[in-house]
């Protein structure tokens, strides 16, 4: 059975002030969604599954169903403020949904399969997908998962500190936690460092940070499906409070319920958060297809 790409395109994007999910980054208009799928494709995914809000139902459609039709197949899950199919009798006013977590909880009925979950809004590179397909297809069990480690050199601006999942591993190659760092960047001497309440600490240049690519099968929704009951209830007074997926996989190494294995890639990551970064992304494509990583014209 052919894994699933998840892709988390629910956000409202309301720093980069539009669309950025469908905004055009490639010679093409291409969207960074685009290259995802195209990565994903090629190393042997079968279907690709957006999160979206209904409301942008159409415009989705719209744009992905003419160029990935006789591709991949396509589904689309919305992520709504209902507690109700959660068992949670109760309305709780929100400005948006309950975040990642429960994005990946909104597909529930419509993934049987292995599936990777990523940010619609980061380039990830073919390595990423070719060793994450890998991993879906020979390894995955209901206790063992993964995250692809992204070197952390890899993964920053030159225009300014950046926040970072840093992962802590062990000698099995497994996380044993991760960490969340709000303010990482490069120094004047280009190594890396982070600051928090009491200074400035420096990180090597190959420690794994998560971009949020991650590995499952269908069993962590019902392993998550009770701790966003318990999140629900510990928040809802809390309107900004968000059920991330580093908060499911910490609980659920913690419990031993299952490992996440970090698998390691050498890919630039990049990923656009505000409108600055729309060049340096442009650029960055169009360097890649100049090289021959990608044709001109992606879906031709």
């Amino acid at each position: 059975m052919k894994p699933t790409l998840l892709i988390l395109a629910a956000g409202m994007a309301s720093r980069y002030g539009s669309m950025k999910q469908v905004d055009g980054f490639g010679p093409n208009g291409e969207t960074i969604i685009d290259y995802s799928i195209y990565d994903a494709i090629k190393a042997g995914f079968g279907k690709v599954s957006f999160i979206i809000r209904e409301e942008f139902a159409d415009n989705f459609k719209a744009i992905f169903e003419p160029k990935l039709k006789g591709r991949i197949e396509t589904d689309y899950v919305f992520q709504s403020f209902d507690l109700k199919p959660f068992g949670i009798d109760k309305t709780i006013e929100r400005a948006k949904p309950w975040g990642t977590a429960h994005a990946v909880l909104a597909a529930r009925n419509q993934i049987n399969e292995p599936f990777c979950v990523i940010n619609a809004d980061d380039f990830y590179g073919y390595d990423s997908f070719e060793k994450m397909a890998k991993f879906l297809t020979t390894e995955v069990k209901d206790d063992t998962y993964s995250l692809i480690g992204y070197q952390i050199d890899r993964t920053l601006s030159d225009y300014g500190s950046v926040s970072r999942g840093v992962c802590k591993v062990n000698d099995e190659g497994n996380m044993v936690e991760i960490n969340e760092r709000t303010e990482v960047y490069f120094k004047e001497d280009g190594s890396v460092a982070y600051k928090d309440t009491t200074g400035e600490h420096d990180l090597p240049s190959d420690t794994r940070v998560s971009m949020n690519f991650w590995g499952f099968t269908p069993a962590v929704f019902k392993q998550s499906e009770e701790m966003f009951r318990t999140f629900v209830d510990a928040n809802e007074n809390n309107p900004k409070s968000e059920f991330f997926i580093p908060l499911v996989a910490d609980e659920l190494i913690k419990a031993g319920t299952a490992s996440f294995k970090v698998i390691p890639t050498g890919s630039k990551w990049f990923g656009v958060t505000y409108k600055e970064d729309k060049p340096i992304v442009q650029k960055s494509i169009s360097d890649l297809v100049a090289n021959g990583t990608y044709p001109a014209n992606l879906w031709d």
